[in-house]
């Protein structure tokens, strides 16, 4: 069993690679203009160094350049101390502030540091690792100072960002902190098995590494992708409103021209290529819909909307006509007597609902009109 687990590890390294770099490369834009998603965005992106070293191809070629692993060893040793020095740097952030960042760079090149020191004072080696048989190389001074950075950078990094996880109020950020921890936590069960290696010589925990170090990419790499994938969940939402709301706006634009922002265009353009900022689309077909809705209150003839709400109960087949669906009789109508050129006129129907103050709630019953006004309910009322 424990070798069938070791060959789903290894059948990870390379998926876990390119989805690390693929998040690194598409946070990249962001973390340019957010300074405080640089931490955890050089977290991920020297993992995915460290990781991309370890790659069997990037060694071999390593190997053929150098003729020796031991370089491409150290310089990956090295650069997770990095990351790790960058995991750190990025908890700072919400406990201690600039001093403590200082602090933390200064104690990840100390350590770096000492890691060279230890190589170089080693006997004449070609290697670095830890194997299930034999002693550690090149030393085991070198393999606890690395190991225990890294168990020590994880527990810290699993704590804060558990604790400060269950505090926010962003659920993006809740679950990419939760996410990030539970890479972290893996990838602090990786060092623990090299550490009971090393100390107790136990070998029971090594096929379970790669699948570990794997999966620990795979997670920290989602953490830092989730704000992408709820921005494009509310792109996609947006995106499905607006395309229901369109044929209402459009000929509601028609009747009231002067509310509109822009000039309706076809369907898909519109979508595909606002002339507003796409985060404000949803939001200007709505007040421009709302503002269009009021100016047509003023020709709606007396007695419209109890004849509208009378054939909505005939057509639904029910006790009641539905808001949606009566405003919906009501403004088709109105829109057609403004059009025909007929007076303004004291209207008592309400609207009411168009001014609630909840968007959402506002957006969602604008939906509900659109609906109806597209449906044979709305195009069959005569007033």
């Amino acid at each position: 069993m424990s070798a069938d687990i070791a060959d789903i590890g290894k059948s990870l390294d390379y998926p876990s690679v390119v989805f690390l770099w693929a998040a690194v490369l598409a946070r990249l834009p962001s973390v340019i203009r957010s300074p405080k998603q640089r931490g955890l965005w050089l977290a991920v992106m020297t993992a995915a160094v460290a990781m991309t070293l370890n790659l069997p191809d990037v060694v071999a070629l390593a190997v053929r350049e150098s003729g020796s692993t031991h370089l491409i060893a150290l310089v990956r040793n090295l650069t997770g101390v990095v990351s790790a020095g960058a995991v750190l740097y990025f908890v700072a952030e919400p406990i201690g502030g600039r001093r403590l960042k200082s602090s933390f760079c200064i104690a990840t090149g100390l350590i770096m540091t000492a890691l060279v020191v230890l190589d170089i004072l080693a006997p004449p080696h070609r290697e670095h690792g830890i194997t299930a048989a034999g002693d550690a190389i090149p030393l085991l001074g070198y393999w606890l100072t690395l190991i225990a950075t890294h168990l020590l950078t994880n527990i810290v990094c699993v704590f804060v960002c558990w604790h400060y996880s269950r505090r926010t109020e962003s659920r993006s950020v809740a679950a990419g902190l939760r996410l990030f921890a539970l890479g972290t936590a893996l990838a602090g069960l990786f060092w623990l098995a090299y550490l009971i290696r090393v100390i107790f010589d136990s070998t029971w925990a090594l096929p379970y590494l790669p699948l570990l170090m794997n999966l620990h990419g795979l997670l920290r790499a989602a953490s830092i992708l989730l704000p992408t994938f709820f921005a494009l969940r509310r792109i996609a939402a947006d995106a499905i409103v607006a395309w229901h709301l369109w044929p209402l706006w459009r000929d509601l634009l028609e009747a009231v021209p002067h509310v509109a922002l822009t000039k309706p265009r076809a369907r898909f353009v519109e979508l595909l290529f606002p002339l507003v900022p796409r985060r404000l689309l949803v939001y200007r077909k709505v007040i421009e819909i709302r503002d269009a809705i009021l100016v047509l209150s003023e020709y709606i003839e007396p007695g419209v909307p109890d004849l509208a709400r009378s054939h909505t109960v005939i057509a639904r087949g029910s006790i009641s006509g539905s808001d949606a669906a009566v405003l919906a009789c009501v403004i088709m109508e109105a829109g057609r007597g403004k059009l025909a050129g007929r007076p303004k006129r004291q209207s008592s129907f309400s609207t009411v609902t168009l001014s609630s103050g909840d968007f959402e709630d506002e957006k969602k019953f604008l939906v509900d009109v659109a609906r109806a006004y597209g449906s044979a309910s709305a195009r069959t009322f005569k007033s």
